[in-house]
């Protein structure tokens, strides 16, 4: 059973050091939404932190996934935290995954924590599961948290490089746009990845960094192991409120202007880039039939169409679609009929990704995969696993990938730049001696 009880929220950087005794522990989530920093750009997270410790218990399947979470959420009645990778969609559709994969994450991790804390306006809680032998007395936990160091050591040099040259990407857009003309599909999300070998970093240091860096509300530091993910992501892939349905596609993206004139400029620019206007709505009409499958009739909504979101490195573009579910749909329905989120795989879904498949040279795993929570009652909130680094830590490998959605109308060359700028707060973070953002 769990209980709640309200914990002083006066430690000096208690966060900082809760993430830092976290990292120490097996098994981790650490979600950040930041509202503090953005109070208008997400209405619906329920926390500004939410950190979930040690496992009770935990599931790695890759076979029947969707119905295990299902049947593991059901038989402990509790608190859920995990990922589901990218990869997932070979259970849910007929296709592989036969691409590099220097990373080897599971292809789902779900655990329920011993001990959860809920930061929101109200103050910070802590979840402790009673059933737990092995439980910590809350004054010695809380004292151990105090205790821990942060790591302040901002020495950084990790080259990472990237696995497709400028010339290749150039080449391969241009095919992609010639299943374009064909009537292949009509639009594909094309990620490239960059990588480091032989490398030891501090996987919760770069976290910390990140989130100065791109503070974003679905931020997430998820240690499983020796696997480590770094999240610093802008986007939502689909939540649930009682029985209110959530989710909240990127398509277009501009860098930020050096003054508030040029930025203003930028901002209305990108509100009116037609181009970023037609991904955006590709991918709404999408998300829209995905919802569909699980929604009452008549509920699926456009609530927010083009909004134009400012973030510290860049602008973005994201439309809101909402529903209503249906009382005999379960959570995990919800996600398998939405899986993967259309924003990182292009339309038709299932044609976009068999190209994914032949023109990527990297097995995607967890980059464009989903992390989240989910409440006792069957609440939920998943992010799109983007702007994030992964490392596993026992084979010294690093990676991250940087993609954008390509159209018949897209630049190649602006493309690939768009995949740069989208890269850059995690090739800063990387960079040697980091200059803190204030």
């Amino acid at each position: 059973m769990r209980k709640f009880i309200s914990i002083p929220d006066s430690i000096p950087d208690f966060e900082a050091r809760l993430l830092a005794f976290a990292a120490q522990r097996e098994v981790a989530c650490v979600l950040r939404s930041n509202r503090a920093l953005f109070p208008t750009t997400d209405k619906y997270s329920r926390f500004e932190c939410c950190v979930a410790i040690d496992a009770v218990e935990e599931i790695k399947v890759s076979d029947s996934a969707f119905e295990s979470v299902k049947k593991f959420h059901s038989k402990n009645n509790d608190w859920l935290f995990g990922f589901l990778t990218y990869d997932l969609k070979n259970e849910i559709e007929n296709l592989k995954s036969e691409n590099h994969d220097g990373l080897d994450f599971p292809a789902l991790h779900f655990f329920q924590p011993k001990y959860i804390f809920l930061k929101d306006e109200n103050g910070l809680q802590l979840g402790i599961w009673e059933g737990n032998e092995d439980k910590i007395p809350v004054n010695k936990l809380i004292a151990d948290i105090e205790a821990t160091r942060i790591n302040d050591d901002n020495e950084m040099n990790v080259e990472v490089r990237p696995r497709v040259s400028r010339e290749d990407y150039l080449k391969n857009i241009s095919e992609i746009k010639r299943h374009i003309q064909q009537g292949d599909i009509y639009e594909m999300n094309y990620c490239v990845e960059f990588f480091a070998e032989h490398v030891t970093v501090s996987p919760e240091t770069i976290y910390e960094k990140l989130t100065e860096i791109s503070p974003m509300p679905f931020s997430c530091y998820y240690k499983n192991n020796d696997k480590h993910l770094v999240c610093a992501s802008p986007e939502r892939f689909v939540a649930g409120r009682g029985k209110k349905i959530i989710s909240q596609p990127i398509k277009g993206t501009a860098k930020r202007g050096s003054t508030d004139a040029e930025d203003e400029q930028l901002i209305a620019k990108l509100k009116n880039d037609e181009k970023e206007r037609s991904e955006n709505v590709m991918i709404v009409d999408l998300v829209r039939n995905d919802l569909s499958k699980t929604a009452s009739r008549g509920s699926v909504k456009v609530e927010e169409l083009f909004g134009i979101y400012s973030f510290r490195q860049l602008h973005q573009m994201i439309s809101t679609v909402v529903s209503e579910k249906r009382d005999d749909v379960h959570w995990t329905d919800v996600i398998r009929n939405a899986f993967p989120m259309g924003s990182m795989t292009g339309a038709p879904k299932i044609r976009a990704m068999q190209l994914i498949e032949e023109f990527e040279t990297t097995k995607r795993g967890l980059y464009s995969g989903a992390v989240g929570y989910v409440t006792p009652a069957g609440d939920f909130d998943f992010n799109v696993i983007i702007r994030s680094i992964l490392y596993n830590q026992a084979k010294k490998y690093l990676s991250f990938m940087v993609g954008s959605a390509i159209t018949i109308n897209a630049d190649a060359g602006k493309e690939y730049d768009e995949c740069l700028l989208k890269a850059g707060s995690m090739m800063q973070v990387l960079k040697e001696k980091h200059e803190k953002v204030i």
